[in-house]
């Protein structure tokens, strides 16, 4: 499985909402919810994977950055990656989250 949380460090909370797209041995997408959480449950073979987030559909159409595009390597199938991105209007970031 892949999961990401996305947090708006600008509001001091979750980012509900926004569009995000996996890219990788298939394609699919979802949006965040409530908590700016969201789950890929069949998400599980080794690859290389990149997470689009739609971050102009959450700031809107003056965005800085309409879109962040994260390129993440999954070594070992069927482990659980989490890929949390701190998120404000002139600026993001990201880790390996656990």
């Amino acid at each position: 499985m892949i999961s990401t949380h996305v947090l708006d460090a600008a509001l001091g909370k979750p980012a509900a909402g926004v569009p995000v797209r996996l890219e990788g041995p298939l394609t699919v997408s979802g949006v965040t919810d409530a908590d700016g959480r969201l789950r890929f449950e069949d998400a599980a073979e080794a690859g290389v994977y990149r997470l689009i987030f739609d971050t102009g559909a959450y700031h809107g159409p003056d965005a800085f950055y309409p879109e962040v595009s994260i390129t993440f390597r999954i070594p070992v199938a069927g482990v659980h990656h989490h890929v949390p991105i701190l998120l404000s209007p002139f600026a993001y970031s990201t880790y390996r989250g656990s």
